[in-house]
């Protein structure tokens, strides 16, 4: 599948099917992951690879999300901020962010274009979380990815977004003017 498919395809999908993903794929968009832009090049994030039924169970009890309870597998991102903070003083934490952020959009992406099928999940009590997984407490859970096939009765499709007109600027914070303005969305 091509970017530009992907990016239109990509969806939360919270609806999975009994098939487990392959450790390959996973490990595999990981690798991918990899290569998204991060502040001085350094190794922040972590990856946590849950196929522990008993943990993701426990683990959709924590997030207070019934439907982690169906995925066959989850992908933990974690960060370290001890060397960004060093070199990076106030701004490190923006920067961690920015970079886990970029990090879970590679991976949705990737488990888009092979079939695959996600939600990011940024809600969950981070300390049980913590001890569930012996993740130490100087290191930051950024999101939490059930990862599976969608189910064949899900009809779930990415939601129309806003409209970018008003959100588009130029030169200035809310200069709208610039002529011809044309959609680079196809």
């Amino acid at each position: 599948m091509e970017l530009k498919e992907a990016i239109k395809k990509r969806a939360s999908i919270r609806k999975f099917s009994d098939k487990k993903p392959n450790i390959e794929d996973i490990t595999r968009a990981i690798e991918y992951a990899n290569l998204a832009p991060s502040p001085g090049n350094l190794s922040i994030i972590k990856y946590l690879i849950v196929e522990d039924e008993k943990k993701i169970e426990k683990i959709s009890e924590i997030c207070q999300q019934e439907f982690i309870k169906q995925s066959k597998m989850l992908l933990v991102i974690c960060s370290e901020d001890k060397r960004p903070e060093i070199m990076y003083d106030k701004r490190a934490k923006k920067y961690i962010k920015q970079h886990a952020g970029a990090v879970i959009e590679h991976l949705l992406l990737y488990f888009t274009s092979i079939g695959l099928a996600s939600c990011w999940v940024g809600a969950y009590t981070d300390d049980l979380l913590k001890d569930l997984l012996k993740i130490p407490p100087e290191i930051d859970i950024e999101a939490v990815l059930p990862i599976g096939y969608q189910h064949k009765v899900d009809k779930t499709k990415q939601r129309t977004k806003p409209i970018l007109v008003e959100r588009i600027f130029f030169d200035e914070y809310k200069n709208k003017w610039k002529k011809p303005f044309r959609s680079a969305v196809d």
